[in-house]
Formats: C-alpha cells, sequence, structure tokens
C-alpha cells in the first residue's frame, strides 16, 4: 500500500510517500480502507519531534490518526461492527490507504468521508479542555484562535451547553466566528482592551500559541481558570497545559450525537492528496485556518 512516513525528525521535507506492507488488526482493533484523514498540528508537532522525550516513537514511522473509511479487517473480540461499514475514528499512521484504528463508531449518513475524517481529535481536544477550564452554563468563555478545527467545536460544544463565548481570529473569520454564536474580535494590537468591552471573562483557552497566557490570566483573574494546548510554558504563569488525550469513543459518541441534533458542523478548509501531506503540514503551521484539513485517499 502507499503510506506517508519520515525516517527523522524535522520540517515537512522529511516527509515521503512510501511502498509499505499493510498493517492487521489486533484484539480490539478493526483496520479501514482509508478514504480521508485528518491532518491535526499534533501530526507536524510530533513530525518535528515536539513529543519525542515524552513518547518515544522508533523511526521510521507513519503520520496521522484520524480517518474515516470503509471497514475491511476486523480483530478478535470486536463487536458490533460488520465488513463494508462506514466508519471514523482514531488509529495510527492515518496517512495511508489502509489504517487500524483503536476507536471508532458508525459515520453519520449526512456526512462525506471527508467531513468525517475532521472530527476525532478535534472533538476528543474541545471536549476535554472545557471540562479543564470548568466553565459553566451561563459564564463567559474566551478562545484565543477560534476559527481553526478545535476553535469551532468549542464554540459549537459551548453553545449547546448555555456558555457565552468571545473568540479571537484574524479579520477574514470575523463574520464565520459570530455564525457559530460567538462575540467576535480580532487577535491584533488592542484585544485585551476589545475583549473586555465584550463582557467579563470566567476561563479561557488558548488554542493558538502566541504568548497570550499572561493577558489571559489578567483577564480572568485566577490562572487555574486558563488553559492552553498550544504554549508548554502555560504552567509558569500557574495556567494548565493540556496534552494528555481523554476519553475517544465518549467525543466520537458526543459527534455523532451533536451531528444528529443539528449542532454541530466543522467545515473543510482544504484537502490534500497523500502525495501532498507536506503541503498540508506546511499550511497547517501557518495557521488562520477556517475548519478542518484532510487528506483524501
Amino acid at each position: 500500500m502507499k503510506k506517508v512516513s519520515f525516517a527523522e525528525f524535522g520540517g515537512p521535507d522529511v516527509l515521503h510517500l512510501i511502498d509499505a506492507a499493510e498493517p492487521h488488526p489486533g484484539p480490539g482493533r478493526i483496520r479501514i480502507a482509508v478514504r480521508a484523514a485528518g491532518v491535526n498540528p499534533v501530526d507536524w508537532r510530533i513530525r518535528e519531534g515536539q513529543f519525542r522525550d515524552l513518547a518515544p516513537i522508533t523511526l521510521p514511522t507513519g503520520v496521522g490518526q484520524d480517518a474515516s473509511g470503509v471497514v475491511d479487517e476486523i480483530g478478535e473480540d470486536v463487536e458490533g461492527v460488520q465488513i463494508g461499514d462506514h466508519v471514523f475514528g482514531e488509529g495510527s499512521n492515518t496517512y495511508a490507504e489502509f489504517a487500524v484504528l483503536s476507536a471508532w463508531a458508525p459515520m453519520p449518513q449526512n456526512l462525506t468521508f471527508a467531513e468525517a475524517a475532521g472530527y476525532p481529535s478535534v472533538m476528543e481536544t474541545a471536549l476535554r479542555i472545557l471540562d479543564q477550564v470548568g466553565v459553566r452554563p451561563g459564564q463567559t468563555l474566551l478562545t484565543i484562535g477560534a476559527s481553526g478545527g478545535v476553535g469551532s467545536a468549542v464554540l459549537q460544544i459551548a453553545r449547546d451547553r448555555g456558555i457565552t463565548v468571545i473568540g479571537t481570529a484574524g479579520a477574514a473569520n470575523q463574520d464565520y466566528l459570530r455564525g457559530l454564536g460567538a462575540l467576535a474580535t480580532t487577535y491584533d494590537e488592542g484585544w485585551v482592551e476589545r475583549v473586555r468591552r465584550l463582557g467579563h471573562v470566567d476561563a479561557a483557552l488558548d488554542l493558538a500559541g502566541s504568548g497570550v497566557i499572561g493577558a489571559l490570566v489578567e483577564l480572568t483573574g485566577d490562572p487555574r481558570k486558563v488553559v492552553s494546548i498550544a504554549d508548554p510554558d502555560a504552567p509558569r504563569l500557574g495556567a494548565h497545559f493540556s496534552n494528555l488525550a481523554g476519553s475517544m469513543p465518549r467525543a466520537l459518541a458526543q459527534t455523532v450525537d451533536l451531528i444528529a441534533r443539528g449542532g454541530l458542523h466543522i467545515p473543510i478548509a482544504k484537502s490534500y492528496t497523500l502525495a501532498d501531506a507536506a503541503v498540508a503540514h506546511i499550511d497547517s503551521q501557518a495557521g488562520h485556518t477556517r475548519g478542518r484539513r484532510v487528506i483524501l485517499v
């Protein structure tokens, strides 16, 4: 099969499309013929070696953890799924023609494979950090970098829970944030004062990693009410850096539920081929995304 792989840590140029042996599922796993794979910031952070001290990996290795596709092999002790089912979920080395999934759910019927592939990690992250920051119905949450995949999920989950969200994004994405129910402002000079004018901030999420932790602590008045997924130095100011994944089955179940109730839709910003994985990473690192990026197989 064809698979995206890298043999050394580094920039996007270390990614190569190679011929590789097909994987097969062990107990409690399934294999899918991949139709689409989600592109997440964690993919290029792993490629750069940012997590090699926390979670050592053996090189060469594949890339990707989110995917959608058609079930074609089922491991032992797996129930409730059949060959030919359309599923989406989380696994390993998903930038490939075949991938093994460790968590999955039936694809909502109104989603394309491309749309479904972008949800798993985005929803797991959004649910996890909303729980960690402890924001409650009736309170106001500030979200920095709100127009990307995780931000889009946060806004819609918060709206469903009765939480007001103030979101920052580039000028081109202000109407997008408002369309998701957020109070929107840009992140350029003067953003702190503009946020203050929009309302009191009870809790804050940093999704961009742009050196804003100090300002978020000031706005909330409590570093324990600030969570970042993009700034590993956040704990130095008393804030929380969230990098340990929570329950993917829970995330997939809530994704299916919200979509069924019409409360969740995250657009695809751009799609790529396997051969263009390096370009997908370059674009992901550049930020300014509206929604998600996916690789079509």
